[in-house]
């Protein structure tokens, strides 16, 4: 999990950190709050800690309607304390500017990824219309609904292994507006065992028809998952394709380079993967134009002579 660090910022606005006690500090413009309490006196409770209860309602209370972007850290220990959605789903009248919300800025040390206890995210769409971004990160009982939402622009989801439940409760969703997907799929020992064919109605171009920069990151099958898009309709459509963090290897990467055109794009990132040397001169030669991100090489692990290949967040 070293590629995870606490926001500095979010949405375009510098993250403020919102003091234990006193009175908020004052900012020139908007920014991102940040809140969150570490509470390992109530770890045994099955909802949000008291510590973080409360600091949120005091948040609330003293910046109300001026908030535009906030930020959830820690609500306790995350691995026993559940996620605070409804109390932020309580709290929308009260926050009746707020556009862009980040549930689950949390770190290794603070609670592994795959322990977070997050419930029902698809709840904080239903709750704020006016929402534009949402970026959710978690693990146990990691959930979403079908939802309609006119405003979503952009949803990151991120987790160590994302079900396919949660992938087909996404894509079945209706957000005309959204422009930006990020999914993290992670590996099925974690519970990631969403397929591609659990992709396949995004990759025909069914879904979120203004979609223009797309991420599967974080991929054990990052391969399988390459070779679908060297032929998929909805590639035609992108500026952005990311496939980073995940396993790709050779296979992948020529798959990419020798499928449909992609020199339309503006980005392929394909950061922190296991191609050789050869293949990825092979991958730039043949997308001029294109900024490919092939940083972070990875080696495999040799174990009785079988290779193992590690995404970038797993627990």
């Amino acid at each position: 999990m070293s590629v995870l660090s606490h926001a500095e910022s979010f949405a375009g606005l510098r993250v403020v950190q919102v003091p234990a006690d006193g009175p908020l500090p004052a900012v020139d413009g908007p920014v991102a709050w940040r809140i969150d309490h570490t509470d390992w006196d109530s770890s045994n409770e099955q909802k949000p800690s008291p510590g973080f209860r409360d600091a949120f309602d005091r948040f609330v209370d003293a910046a109300g309607e001026s908030v535009q972007a906030l930020v959830v850290g820690t609500w306790g220990y995350a691995a026993f304390n559940v996620a605070p959605i409804d109390q932020i789903c309580a709290a929308a009248p009260r926050l009746p500017n707020l556009t862009a919300l980040f549930l689950g800025d949390i770190l290794s040390e603070e609670c592994e990824i795959s322990w977070m206890r997050v419930g029902d995210v698809s709840r904080l769409l239903t709750a704020y219309p006016k929402l534009e971004v949402l970026r959710v990160r978690g693990g146990e009982d990691f959930r979403f609904s079908p939802v309609r939402h006119e405003r979503l622009r952009r949803l990151e989801v991120e987790s160590g292994g994302l079900s396919g439940d949660f992938v087909r409760a996404v894509l079945d969703s209706e957000l005309p507006a959204l422009t930006d997907l990020e999914l993290w799929l992670g590996v099925e020992y974690y519970g990631g065992d969403t397929t591609v064919d659990d992709l396949a109605p995004l990759l025909a171009g069914q879904r979120f028809p203004a979609l223009r920069r797309l991420g599967l990151c974080n991929a054990e099958h990052a391969d399988g998952i390459a070779e679908a898009l060297a032929a998929a309709p909805v590639v035609r459509r992108l500026e952005l394709l990311d496939l980073s963090l995940g396993t790709l290897s050779d296979r992948g990467a020529l798959a990419l380079a020798g499928g449909q055109p992609l020199t339309h794009l503006t980005k392929l990132d394909l950061s922190h993967h296991y191609v050789s040397d050869e293949v990825v001169a092979a991958v730039r030669a043949a997308l001029p134009g294109v900024t490919v991100d092939l940083s972070d090489p990875q080696e495999p692990d040799i174990d009785d002579d079988e290779e193992h290949r590690y995404t970038a967040v797993s627990e």
